[in-house]
């Protein structure tokens, strides 16, 4: 019998008060720039795990307005690398247990992800992620076409398409999130902790005195602060030139597109870096799919026709039962990308000045791992574990954590 509810009916409703509209103090002890998930998060763990809650988030937009709201929401942690698996599978840890700490619901549905081999590289590569996986401690399985199909039934796995399908990775704890809830979530726990959340409010400058940061000027003054903490995605390069602070860091456009509502008809998540394109269906009921960033550097977040081409023949490659579905709008968010395809975590040449960048396409996966880790740097003033890894000094020491096997899709 088909529903009678109209798709996203069943979406819990947001309370009538999320978080204040202050105005922003003189000073704080820490100022966080960039009021995404990042920054949110790591507000959050400051006040819950450290008890530091004299702190400003200030964002340039409304809130959570950035890549936050224009990611495909794809949560995994099947990374290749020691360095990048610990700190993705403890977010997907944080992730688990995300909707009772923030008592706040985030739609969390773990639904497994695949990624298709289409070659015999592929396999091997694909292959030898898995058993990596599994050394730490990461459930990740290998399929072979059979029992991909059994997973998804809509994908394609017959021999007479462009690319077959050989075989894919699955992690089956993967899934997706309602990203705004996400935000909203960690906004209110830690408004609610005494955090300054200030909207409309663009860091254009900084009050240097020797090799410290005393103070950000902003588009509604001047604010003091003990700690700068930089949560601003692909625009922390432009911050950062301010201070002559040079980063490997270059920002391009990735867009994503969604289809109308439909019934439920894709039951896992489904990635393929040779035909590229990611798909997953949203709670409501539209298809998501993400393309690979674009080849030039910019900060224009509007989808173009040729992306949409291609990627809705890949999408319609691998799965022809979307050959009838509309696609509904087409958008782009901006990526910050490093050479090997990993963060920028830790401190830079000012004492007091902290940058946490460079997230490329796992920026969202990450948010409660790096803003649990994140906070913990800010709070101690040395660098986690987790994140020293991948401290800005490696692209000067060579000791590159370099992902771009199992990072997003063309990153």
């Amino acid at each position: 019998m088909t529903s009678t509810v109209p798709p996203g009916a069943a979406l819990p409703e947001h309370p009538d008060f999320l978080w204040r509209t202050p105005e922003p103090k003189k000073t704080y002890d820490v100022v966080i720039v960039g009021g995404g998930g990042h920054g949110l998060a790591t507000a959050h763990y400051l006040a819950q795990k450290h008890g530091i809650t004299n702190v400003a988030v200030l964002e340039r937009g409304w809130l959570a307005g950035g890549n936050m709201a224009r990611n495909t929401t794809l949560i995994r942690s099947n990374y290749l690398w020691d360095e990048s698996a610990a700190i993705y599978e403890h977010s997907l840890k944080l992730w688990e247990g995300l909707e009772d700490d923030l008592g706040y619901p985030i739609l969390f549905s773990q639904r497994g992800v695949l990624n298709l081999a289409h070659t015999e590289q592929d396999v091997r590569d694909s292959v030898r992620r898995v058993e990596a996986n599994r050394l730490n401690g990461i459930d990740a399985e290998w399929l072979g076409p059979d029992e991909v199909a059994k997973i998804c039934p809509i994908v394609n796995v017959s021999d007479d398409i462009r690319y077959p399908v050989q075989g894919a990775t699955y992690q089956p704890r993967a899934g997706i999130a309602k990203h705004d809830y996400v935000a909203w979530g960690f906004a209110r726990r830690a408004d609610a902790a005494g955090i300054d959340i200030i909207q409309n409010c663009q860091v254009t400058d900084f009050v240097v005195d020797g090799d410290r940061v005393t103070g950000v000027r902003t588009t509604r003054g001047d604010i003091g602060c003990g700690t700068v903490a930089l949560c601003a995605a692909g625009h922390t390069s432009v911050l950062l030139d301010r201070l002559g602070v040079r980063t490997p860091l270059q920002s391009h456009p990735l867009q994503a597109l969604v289809s109308e509502l439909l019934e439920p008809v894709h039951p896992t998540i489904v990635m393929s870096n040779a035909v590229h394109v990611y798909v997953s269906q949203a709670h409501k009921g539209e298809l998501v799919m993400g393309a690979g960033v674009d080849g030039y550097n910019g900060y224009g977040r509007r989808g173009a026709f040729g992306v949409i081409e291609r990627q809705m023949a890949a999408a319609v490659e691998l799965f022809p039962v979307f050959a009838r579905a509309h696609l509904l709008r087409s958008w782009a968010g901006i990526v910050d990308v490093t050479p090997d395809a990993s963060p920028i975590v830790g401190h830079t040449p000012y004492e007091n000045v902290l940058v946490n960048a460079g997230w490329g396409t796992g920026g969202f996966k990450a948010t409660p791992g790096i803003g649990w880790a994140f906070a913990d740097t800010v709070a101690h003033g040395r660098p986690h574990p987790l994140v020293a890894p991948f401290a800005l000094e490696r692209f000067v020491t060579g000791a590159l954590v370099d992902e771009h096997g199992a990072a997003g899709v063309a990153h």
